[in-house]
């Protein structure tokens, strides 16, 4: 199930991206592997169908989805989309943490961080 979380300042269509990217990660969409319509999605999350149709938009750009006229729109089976998000946030990662080194941030404040944030995440998903 998909959620959106107002709070997180993160773009709507980005947090139906990734989560559908975790779904599909957990089997979620089934043997056939086709994804809810865009206006079941929409309704669902109380939003509006052209977010939820950018965000498959950007799902088969990026190889995850593809969309059959008429048809709907499935999981590629290509690379595992969890796979590929963990590639992206790791190089992300390397590269933030290039530019604090370089501002002459310490490591230990570096750790201090993510770990800080790990500990966010794991309170909020309590709360969930």
């Amino acid at each position: 199930m998909l959620r959106i979380d107002y709070k997180s300042g993160l773009p709507i269509y980005d947090q139906i991206y990734r989560g559908i990217v975790k779904m599909a990660a957990a089997g979620a969409f089934g043997g056939d592997g086709q994804l809810p319509s865009v206006r079941s999605v929409a309704q669902e999350l109380g939003v509006n169908p052209n977010t939820v149709q950018k965000a498959y938009g950007l799902l088969e750009r990026d190889g995850v989805i593809c969309s059959l006229p008429g048809k709907g729109s499935f999981l590629t089976g290509e690379q595992n989309p969890v796979d590929k998000q963990r590639e992206e946030a790791v190089q992300k990662v390397r590269v933030s943490a290039r530019e604090a080194l370089d501002c002459g941030v310490a490591l230990g404040e570096l750790l201090s961080a993510v770990q800080a944030e790990d500990s966010r995440r794991k309170e909020s998903e309590k709360h969930d």
